[in-house]
């Protein structure tokens, strides 16, 4: 009889565990939601259950009924941003409550390592001033991170094993450098907090987060689980699908304001234009499965780095792509890094100068996301040149009325006819009554006598100087196509 009883207390147990609604992990305690919108909850329930949502900040009641499958879904009307603690509750016969919820800016920080690397740094690549940002993490409030395990799936998944975390001195170790830093600046600005959900792999190609669909469409790369392991053996991270299935999925369902990606180095040496054109297909692909329009996509050229020969141009090359997807991706912004590396850090693929590429992601978010047009986000870029003679001039987009310098600028080569670049002295000019060319960069070489093209910091590694007038970098360019 006792076993009987037993048996019968444990189906009903199990009766119980079955009822209970179940919420994918990134739906939890100390989350942020996006603000003023309607963000979506989801999760599983008995089949055919109603789910009933309430919430802390009105009087609302949401409702929605299992599916088949117990897959539900609702849509609920958030509050304006603040630092006051809110709570969810899910009923579909048995309460589940989520607190210490705040409503800020939510911002997907995507790509490779660069994007992963968290503020504690990896092994032999530190994070410049780690112990200060330690020291300071209880000085900003209302920044909460999600980190989103790497794990690779053939299917795409619904949910990953995580948890929303506070930044405090105990945690802020473990967020991405680059996403932290970019959360700084948005929450001292604004004043509101920020929620960042980490969804990236170290060493990740572009093709990575491709869908089955648009590898199979766009590139000849197989989908199958042999295919896959067999295309890319050397390395599982530069797999295709698999990441985007494992890591990528499990958010698509949460709503955000945009999209931060930090990625590049794992296709240096493509073609062509295949790059640029994967990058967009990639920033379509995701926008698509998001669902919420064309949110912003910000993202990170990749910094100065030897590839083993740091007078070649594969790297140079593949910046070109990412400055030429910035011109074909809508609502996009591309952060220039030529500055942000030490002359010492040639064979360091993970710079420590995190803070600035944080800083000027953020600088693009607050003038062109939140409209502060006084906050300079845009990098100076070739725009055009005259030869006169042996000189060569040149203007630049976006130097916002001055550049950081007029004499030792560095950086700029010179080619003839020949297609061999020497360095070159580049200072600024002024010349009374020269109309439009009244002020230019002027660019000459003892060597060069008949110069054809120009070219600055086209190289696997090489830093140059030249600025804006708000401290950014001038994007790498050549004017040649050879």
């Amino acid at each position: 009889m006792k076993k009987i009883l037993w048996m019968l207390a444990l189906a009903l147990l199990s009766v119980s565990a079955q009822a209970k609604v179940r919420l994918p992990h990134i739906l939890g305690d100390r989350m942020i939601l996006q603000q003023n919108t309607e963000a979506r909850l989801w999760g599983w329930a008995k089949a055919g259950k109603t789910v009933k949502v309430t919430t802390s900040w009105n009087d609302a009641v949401y409702t929605a009924k299992a599916c088949k499958d117990g897959k539900w879904m609702v849509k609920v009307t958030t509050p304006a941003a603040s630092y006051q603690p809110l709570s969810i509750t899910f009923d579909d016969g048995d309460l589940l409550t989520l607190n210490d919820v705040l409503a800020g800016e939510v911002w997907v920080c995507a790509g490779q390592s660069n994007m992963e690397m968290p503020v504690k740094g990896f092994g032999n690549c530190p994070v410049e001033g780690y112990n200060q940002e330690v020291v300071e993490a209880n000085g900003y409030k209302g920044i909460h991170f999600v980190k989103i395990p790497s794990i690779m799936r053939m299917t795409p998944q619904e949910d990953a094993d995580c948890e929303w975390k506070t930044v405090s001195p105990k945690t802020v170790g473990d967020a991405s450098a680059t996403g932290y830093f970019f959360a700084q600046v948005v929450n001292k600005a604004l004043d509101i907090p920020v929620g960042l959900i980490m969804a990236n792999k170290g060493g990740s190609r572009v093709e990575s987060w491709f869908t089955k669909e648009n590898l199979e469409k766009y590139t000849k790369e197989p989908t199958d689980t042999m295919g896959i392991v067999n295309f890319k053996p050397e390395y599982d991270y530069h797999r295709a699908l698999v990441w985007g299935n494992g890591t990528f999925n499990p958010i698509l369902n949460y709503t955000v304001k945009g999209i931060l990606y930090y990625q590049g180095c794992s296709n240096v040496g493509d073609p062509g234009n295949q790059y640029s054109e994967r990058m967009k297909i990639l920033v379509d692909q995701w926008r698509a499965q998001f669902g919420l329009g064309e949110i912003p996509f910000y993202f990170v050229e990749i910094a100065p780095y030897h590839y083993d020969n740091v007078d070649a141009d594969w790297g140079a090359r593949l910046r070109e792509q990412q400055y030429r997807a910035s011109t074909i991706i809508p609502n996009s912004g591309l952060v220039c890094t030529n500055d942000l590396v030490y002359p010492y850090e040639t064979t360091q693929i993970h710079p420590a100068q995190k803070k600035p590429v944080g800083q000027r992601l953020a600088y693009l978010a607050l003038n062109k996301t939140y409209g502060m047009e006084q906050v300079g986000c845009m990098s100076p870029s070739y725009k055009d040149m005259k030869i006169v003679n042996d000189t060569v001039h040149i203007h630049l987009n976006n130097d916002l009325g001055a550049i950081n310098r007029f004499l030792g600028i560095e950086g700029f080569e010179l080619a003839g006819e020949d297609h061999v670049f020497h360095p070159a002295k580049a200072e600024h000019f002024w010349q009374p009554g020269g109309g439009y060319w009244d002020e230019t960069i002027r660019i000459t070489s003892p060597e060069v006598k008949k110069p054809v093209a120009v070219r600055y910091c086209f190289k696997n590694f090489q830093i140059g100087n030249l600025k804006n007038a708000a401290g950014l970098p001038l994007f790498p360019f050549r004017t040649d196509n050879w």
